[in-house]
């Protein structure tokens, strides 16, 4: 099984939020940071005003399935930083999947079609 490509280094974190564009919606902000490489990785940061801890887990688990399902559309060589506001416990998946698009858009990161 191939791994997932997500950012775990507090220094990733830190070159997202201090060097990348940052965009908010209700539910979610999103901080796009673009690279060299040729890949897409994600951060997602749940913190604890969200809530307890199972549906912090749950709601990171969305955001990563959006991402996981939608990252042939996204251009490659980015670093996506994902936090999650307290709005977005109480969502289902397809609430989140269209906030996560929604700043995809204003963040111009989709692939033009060929």
């Amino acid at each position: 099984m191939k791994r997932f490509p997500s950012i775990k280094r507090r220094q990733d974190f830190q070159a997202a939020y201090r060097g990348g564009k940052s965009f908010a919606n209700k539910e979610l902000v999103m901080y796009v940071k673009r690279k060299d490489t040729p890949e897409r990785r994600i951060g997602i940061s749940v913190s604890k005003k969200v809530g307890n801890s199972v549906v912090r887990h749950r709601v990171t688990r969305l955001i990563r399935e959006c991402f996981r399902l939608n990252k042939e559309r996204l251009a490659i060589g980015l670093d996506i930083v994902v936090v999650a506001r307290a709005a977005a416990a109480v969502l289902d998946y397809k609430i989140i999947e269209r906030a996560f698009l929604h700043l995809c858009g204003l963040h111009n990161i989709f692939q033009e079609l060929k």
